[in-house]
């Protein structure tokens, strides 16, 4: 056992192998750094789109009280043509407010007229989310990270030190173990993101 960790062919192929996992752990990593970012810039501008359409719904509902307030005072009146002006400006939420049974200012209403917000506002917190996740991937991949380069620099003195170096296979094994450790937690614990 001592000779197969101290073999020459062993650490180089150790050092091969390494090397390639290191750098494909290091590349997932910053593609997940990167959707990480890509979401977080998707989530704040469906934040800020969602703040924007709120500002105008408020606006809107504005409008639509003092159109329906100049409609009460005119309907029923010898002005009754600017009643139905007012009455044909209502927003459409307000105009199917008008005719249903929950009354004119209901909670169907409100919703109406903030549905652009909340749907910009629910697609932030999802995009929020998956960002979040991307993250939690980049942080894992770095541990893989670091215990891979561990590895290689275990392997790389190995292949150093003389054949009959006890230091020399303690070395090799401590990279082999690495090695392990690294597939296994990059294959069973960093998390994968849908999205």
């Amino acid at each position: 056992m001592k000779k197969f960790f101290a073999n020459e062919i062993f650490l180089g192929t150790m050092i091969a192998v390494l090397s390639v996992f290191t750098a494909y752990v290091s590349y997932e990593g910053a593609m997940a750094d990167s959707k990480q970012n890509e979401f977080e810039i998707k989530g704040m501008k469906d934040l800020n789109d969602g703040n924007a359409e709120y500002l105008r719904a408020n606006q809107d509902i504005t409008q639509d009280y003092n159109y329906f307030d100049n409609w009460y005072i005119n309907d029923g009146t010898d002005r009754q043509d600017i009643a139905d002006y007012y009455k044909e400006n209502f927003s459409e939420a307000l105009q199917t407010a008008f005719d249903s049974e929950e009354g004119v200012w209901s909670e169907a209403y409100y919703d109406a007229m903030y549905a652009d917000a909340y749907a910009f506002w629910d697609s932030s917190d999802a995009n929020f989310e998956t960002g979040s996740q991307y993250d939690e991937r980049g942080d894992q991949l770095q541990l893989v990270m670091l215990v891979t380069a561990l590895g290689l620099a275990f392997v790389a003195w190995a292949s150093l030190l003389g054949a009959e170096s006890n230091m020399r296979v303690l070395f090799a094994v401590f990279g082999t173990i690495a090695l392990i450790a690294g597939v296994l937690v990059f294959f069973l614990m960093v998390p994968t993101v849908a999205g």
